[in-house]
């Protein structure tokens, strides 16, 4: 193969690569971006409102466990840092929302039992590899039921009043963002499954919380 044509044939291919590192930097930034500020606006409502009606306990516990199990499992198997480096900071604005639940329900002494069954948990995700991929295989099932529980409580209230759709926006858009960086880098399937299932389901909350505030909007008019 003469010079001229190997530049032919490889060009394109370095040109298409270089692309594609490009698109994974920008989804792996932006994901780690808007996750530095994704529960903000839940954050804020709440503490605007100093309620915590219309938001499922139960949902935010299953969601910190989601998180764990996840983080967990992509560190154990040495997975590349920027595709799980946003989870720390999840968990992080988690906890603080689980506080203020706490706090606003009357029940904040509760929150050291909870920090305790975290902390164990996650030590105990460790001891070995069949634990970590056990778990693993259930997070989709934990973070579904995550969801679940959230929809059952705005179905159950029909309140979405204290429920931020910003914030269900992003989550949308980070998972959406994770399906094609876990695709590059890994492929495993058990992480891609995991955030199609999510990119659905908080889909499907963001819809439901939309046409509850907005049914709030229209009896204030009325």
């Amino acid at each position: 193969m003469t010079t001229a044509s190997a530049r032919y044939v490889f060009g394109p291919l370095t040109f298409e690569n270089m692309q594609s590192d490009t698109l994974l930097h920008v989804a792996n930034f932006s994901t780690l971006f808007v996750c530095m500020v994704l529960k903000f606006p839940q954050i804020f409502v709440l503490i605007r409102a100093k309620t915590s009606a219309g938001i499922s306990l139960n949902s935010l516990l299953l969601e910190l466990v989601g998180y764990i199990v996840f983080v967990t499992y992509q560190m154990y198997y040495d997975y590349p840092p920027p595709t799980y480096l946003e989870y720390p900071i999840l968990i992080a604005q988690d906890v603080i929302l689980l506080l203020l639940i706490l706090q606003y329900s009357g029940c904040l002494r509760q929150s050291l039992i909870y920090i305790f069954l975290f902390v164990g948990g996650w030590r105990l995700l460790t001891v070995d590899k069949l634990v970590i991929d056990t778990a693993m295989s259930l997070c989709t099932f934990i973070s579904a039921a995550s969801k679940f529980a959230q929809l059952q409580c705005l179905w159950k209230s029909k309140d979405a009043g204290q429920v931020s759709a910003l914030t269900w926006a992003l989550a949308t858009y980070t998972c959406t963002a994770r399906i094609y960086t876990s695709t590059v880098t890994t492929g495993d399937m058990l992480v891609l499954v995991r955030f199609i299932v999510m990119t659905l389901l908080n889909v499907w909350v963001l819809l439901t919380v939309i046409y509850y505030q907005r049914q709030s909007s229209q009896k204030k008019k009325d």
